[in-house]
Formats: C-alpha cells, sequence, structure tokens
C-alpha cells in the first residue's frame, strides 16, 4: 500500500504536459474489439484503469504490443471469447463499455456487475432501454450482466436522461448493426466525439457526435488503423485549480481550450487569469487578488464538470464569503467533504448542494481518497494547506492521473509517494 506526503505552501510554477484522455481511452480500448485487424492507438495515457483494460483485452486473446508507453498496438482478430474475466472487471466502471462493444462482435455478452468509484447508484437501466433497442435482450443475474441477440438491427432511442455510458454503449453496439440507428438526448462529452472520431477513422458511419443527436449508419465491418487519443480535460482542469489554489503560475501544454472552457470561466469569475493559446493555457493569480466566492452547478457537458466539482469546492474553501456547488450529475458525490472538514474546511452538505464558508487556509493531516477526485481534491488540499497532509487509499488517484507526482514536483510541489506496511495481528 502506498500515500502521499504533502507540505503544503509552495506555489506551483512552471510548465505541464497533459496526458492522454482517461475517459477517452477506456471508450476507445473496448471498440478495439470491433475490428479485425490492427489497431495503433497514440497518446494512451499511463494509468491504472488503462492498464487493467489492456489487461482484460489480452485475457480475451488480444494481441498486445507497447511502441512506447503512450503508443500501443491492438489486434482483436483473435479474440473469440464473450466473457471476460470477472475479477478483472468488477474493479473498474468503464467495463460496461463491453456489453455494447461484445454485442457488437459475437451478439452475446456475460459481464460482472461494474465497479469504479462509488458516489451514489449508478444504474443500468438506460444502457438496457438503449441496447434493447437494437433487437438485444439484457438481463441481471447473480452480479453478471447477459445479453444476447440473433441480431443487432438499427433502431431509435430517446435517453430517459442524459447519459454518458449509455450514449457509448449504444454507439458501440450500432456501428456494426444492420440499418441506421438514432440516439436523441446523447450525451456531448469530448470522449464521446473522440470514441466518434475513432470509430470512423476505422471505417464507421457516425454523425452527430457532440450534439444531442447521434447517428450511426451500420456498416458489415470496421478495419484497423492509427488514432491518436485527445488530451484529458479533467487533467488540465485538475492542474489549473492547482494552480490557483496555491497561488501560482502553471502553464498547461498539449490541451484543447475549448474543452476547458466551462473550468476557466468559474476560475475567471473567481479572479484568477487564464489565458488561452492554441493547444496550451495558462493559468496564474496576480499579487494582492481580492478573489470573490461563487456558485456553480455540475452538468452533463458543456455544463461544468461532475468530475471537477471536488476540486473546485477545494479551491474555495480558501476563498472568503460564502460560495455554493451543487450536483446535478450524482447523487452522493460530497462524500470527499468530510476528509476536508478534518482540515479545517467550513463546509455544510444538504443533500446535492454544499454551502462552503472560506477559511482561508487549510491544515494539513492524514485524509483518504474516497474516489478518483475527490483524491485530486485532496492532493490540491495538501498543496495549500499549513504543514503536512497525508493522503492515503491513492490506488484510487493512479486510476486516472499519469505520473501526478512527478508533474507536480515539476511545478514545485512538495510531494512524494511512499510505501505503507499494514500492521499485522500476531
Amino acid at each position: 500500500m502506498e500515500k502521499f506526503v504533502v507540505k503544503g505552501g509552495n506555489k506551483l510554477s512552471g510548465e505541464v504536459t497533459v496526458s492522454g484522455a482517461k475517459n477517452a481511452a477506456v471508450a476507445i480500448l473496448p471498440a478495439c474489439i470491433l475490428i479485425k485487424g490492427k489497431c495503433r492507438i497514440e497518446n494512451l495515457p499511463e494509468i491504472n484503469d488503462v492498464k487493467l483494460f489492456i489487461k482484460i483485452l489480452e485475457r480475451l486473446n488480444a494481441d498486445v504490443n507497447y511502441i512506447s508507453k503512450d503508443v500501443v498496438e491492438i489486434d482483436c482478430t483473435g479474440i473469440t471469447s464473450f466473457s471476460p474475466p470477472h475479477e478483472l472487471t468488477r474493479k473498474m466502471r468503464g467495463s460496461t463499455y463491453l456489453i455494447g462493444a461484445l454485442l457488437g462482435r459475437f451478439h452475446k455478452v456475460e459481464v460482472s456487475s461494474p465497479g469504479g468509484c462509488d458516489f451514489g447508484t449508478r444504474p443500468i437501466d438506460q444502457h438496457i432501454k438503449g441496447l434493447a433497442s437494437l433487437n438485444a435482450k439484457l438481463e441481471l443475474a447473480y452480479d453478471t450482466i447477459h445479453g444476447h441477440t440473433d441480431k443487432l438491427t438499427g433502431g431509435h432511442i430517446y435517453f430517459d436522461v442524459v447519459t454518458v455510458g449509455a450514449t457509448i454503449n449504444v454507439i458501440l453496439g450500432a456501428v456494426l448493426a444492420n440499418g441506421t440507428t438514432t440516439i436523441e438526448n446523447a450525451a456531448k462529452e469530448p470522449h464521446i466525439v473522440d470514441l466518434a472520431n475513432f470509430l470512423n477513422a476505422m471505417g464507421a458511419k457516425i454523425r452527430g457526435a457532440g450534439t444531442d443527436t447521434i447517428k450511426i449508419t451500420g456498416v458489415e465491418q470496421l478495419h484497423g488503423g492509427t488514432y491518436s487519443i485527445i488530451p484529458d480535460q479533467i487533467e488540465a482542469g485538475t492542474f489549473m485549480i492547482a494552480a490557483a489554489a496555491t497561488r501560482g503560475d502553471v502553464i498547461l501544454k498539449n490541451i484543447i481550450p475549448k474543452h476547458l472552457e466551462p473550468i476557466s470561466a468559474k476560475l475567471i469569475e473567481s479572479g484568477v487569469c487564464v489565458e488561452e493559446f492554441d493547444d496550451s493555457i495558462r493559468v496564474y493569480v496576480k499579487e494582492g487578488t481580492a478573489f470573490k466566492n461563487i456558485n456553480f452547478i455540475a452538468l452533463p457537458y458543456p455544463g461544468y464538470p461532475t468530475d471537477m466539482q471536488p476540486q473546485l469546492v477545494t479551491f474555495l474553501t480558501t476563498v472568503s464569503g460564502i460560495s455554493i456547488a451543487r450536483e446535478g450529475v450524482w447523487d452522493e458525490r460530497f462524500r470527499y467533504v468530510g476528509e476536508l472538514k478534518r482540515m479545517g474546511a467550513d463546509i455544510r452538505v444538504e443533500g446535492k448542494t454544499a454551502i462552503i464558508s472560506g477559511v482561508g487556509h487549510l491544515r494539513g493531516t492524514s485524509v483518504r481518497a474516497t474516489d478518483l477526485r475527490a483524491g485530486a481534491a485532496m492532493l490540491i488540499a495538501g498543496l495549500t494547506a499549513q504543514g503536512t497532509t497525508e493522503i492515503t487509499d491513492i490506488y484510487h488517484i493512479d486510476r486516472g492521473y499519469e505520473n501526478i507526482e512527478k508533474k507536480l514536483l515539476g511545478i514545485g510541489a512538495d510531494i512524494h509517494r511512499v510505501s505503507v506496511v499494514e500492521d499485522s495481528l500476531e
């Protein structure tokens, strides 16, 4: 087991290169199952969720060859099983995408219920509804999802709520289906667009990704090719807020500024300076800045990202006045607040709303990462706090951030990863 030890008080300064997007990678990797041929994927983040998905593909008999740490060649031609190993799939939420991919390839699927971050109920009813529109039958029995179809056919689906996961699953199921599929009230996140662009590069016919209506015309087969994953919007946003929280000056390279606009807007509203360039962005705080308390709500894209909610709340604990944060996506995403309160934060949670009274600074203590993005929030809290902060359960952070401590060290943070020896009872 490992933990991070962070000494706060340093202003972050310098340049950081952002890695490939986690959320795009865990959608594109299962999409390779649909392709009979070699896919070369570039800008692949070196994170635990990706390593886990690669292991799942290998266990299904895919041929995987790393060209470099962020470039991999995958050939799924030899896959013959529609039942990935349950001990692996139950470790991550993204394993749900295997449902659409394996149904598209084999017309059958058997996958355990997914794991991942725990912040409330994450039902798959919209996944089932969407794939049913393609003539697939799914049922959940004994913690395992079973699916089958004689033939996938194009259909029409209107999602009851905007859902990234179900949108991805229907896209994966529809690309090889007979006929045309229309998805209405589709999710519009950048990684939805990236998945569609990847599949189109391999011969699919997908239009409208990035809007609320997506149309997929099924093709007979997909071919191999080369594709580069987009930069990680959430990693970039995390470093933006870390720069603001430490009153620093950081340039982020390898980013798409448009993807960061909801984050930039809130930082600017609070008094932080943000300068956009073609593929980079600078975030800095002028000496003597009087920060403003702000309100925000986490919503599906293009709204403020739910995956950036804990980080912004952490920053707002250092801003005087009362700020209000509302969570508009998940039911229980404020579980991390208890950890911030251990550091001296003044936050009151009422349902899906958090009222943050700025305290000026936090105090270092021992906290834990309750989930992936909450872990990023604990890092930001530790960077701003007086004294030393120890963060445990950092395996959550490693699921989605590549070499996070090395990147932070490179811009002036005092952070170290240390091994923890667990006490054993004789």
